[in-house]
């Protein structure tokens, strides 16, 4: 199987869900033995062309053009377009990031194939490749197959894969190729302006290491600062379940869950969180779950490697003072 992993990248800086997305194609091409070529696309992307390259990958193309500098829907479709057509791929892996779900669909919808969005797993069974995506918030799962010819594209949510694991080549680096595609000026139709999360109000979770987050059991706003405060101790961001944004003690673009971000930081530290499944779909990638809660036959302790049964206002006072006698 011939795979081709479209990568994302802002201002040549890398959306780091890409090597998540890599690691699933990676796994994929092993099971299928299958090859990967890797595509970074804009313009001045020499440099991350360079870097992907070290990862086991068979090559990585390059695209560069004028009208690639900045994101646009037409642009990245067109051009991509001609990649895998020229590239003959089977199949077209991406990460599902905000910029992903603008175009994807329009690619895919170009090319008359489906389009299989948002993934959280896949099996190699028989011979066919299943994706395993979410439905109903989280609730149950869907083993969804492609029926029509390749190439098939399909997206892997944040999480969903560890780039931790990434294999990297064993010397020298793949192959780097540029790829030519024509595009013209009045085919790009939009014109693009700030991006969505370069708001000032917004943050990007998906990028943080560390994430401490609130549900319930901190009770009131007035206590959010102490959660804060052991946040920017540990060098991490604060977050919370649902019923906390809904309250609007933090903004929505801190909520973790089926309604919100999904996350797979190196720490995940639930305060006084439940774990119910909506909130448990968007962290339990987290590569280590620590939680504190009173609640000793709370969900949480499922998913947490490791868990506290006490009064978080005692713990978390105390976790603050070590850190602060350790600086």
């Amino acid at each position: 199987m011939k795979i081709l992993l479209i990568t994302e990248q802002h201002d040549a800086q890398w959306n780091r869900v890409s090597f998540e997305t890599l690691m699933a194609a990676q796994e994929i091409a092993k099971q299928t033995s299958g090859s990967v070529s890797g595509v970074v696309i804009g313009k001045g992307m020499t440099s991350l062309a360079e870097e992907l390259a070290g990862y086991q990958l068979d090559e990585v193309l390059i695209v560069e053009h004028d009208l690639l500098e900045k994101y646009t829907p037409d642009g990245f479709s067109l051009a991509l377009r001609q990649v895998i057509e020229s590239a003959k791929s089977d199949l077209v892996l991406l990460p599902h990031t905000y910029q992903v779900r603008d175009f994807a669909p329009k690619l895919a919808a170009s090319m008359q194939k489906g389009l299989i969005g948002d993934c959280i797993g896949y099996r190699y069974e028989n011979g066919k490749l299943i994706f395993v995506r979410q439905m109903f918030q989280g609730r149950t799962a869907s083993d969804v197959i492609f029926t029509g010819a390749a190439p098939w594209v399909a997206t892997f949510q944040a999480g969903a894969f560890r780039a931790d694991l990434l294999a990297k080549r064993g010397s020298g680096k793949a192959p780097v190729k540029p790829v030519t595609v024509e595009l013209k000026p009045e085919q790009i139709r939009t014109k693009p302006l700030e991006r969505f999360r370069e708001a000032k109000q917004a943050v990007d979770l998906t990028q943080a290491p560390i994430l401490i987050s609130i549900g319930r059991g901190i009770k009131a706003p007035e206590n959010i600062p102490m959660a804060e405060k052991l946040a920017k101790l540990l060098n991490g961001e604060i977050c919370a379940s649902r019923p906390i944004c809904d309250e609007g003690w933090l903004p929505m673009d801190r909520q973790i869950g089926s309604s919100g971000q999904t996350v797979a930081p190196k720490l995940y530290l639930a305060l006084g969180i439940s774990g119910a499944i909506q909130h448990v779909v968007g962290m339990k990638a987290s590569r280590t779950v620590a939680a504190i809660n009173k609640d000793q036959n709370a969900p949480i302790f499922e998913v947490a490697d490791y868990g506290i049964v006490g009064d978080l206002f005692e713990i978390v006072p105390a976790l603050i003072e070590a850190l602060e006698q350790s600086k």
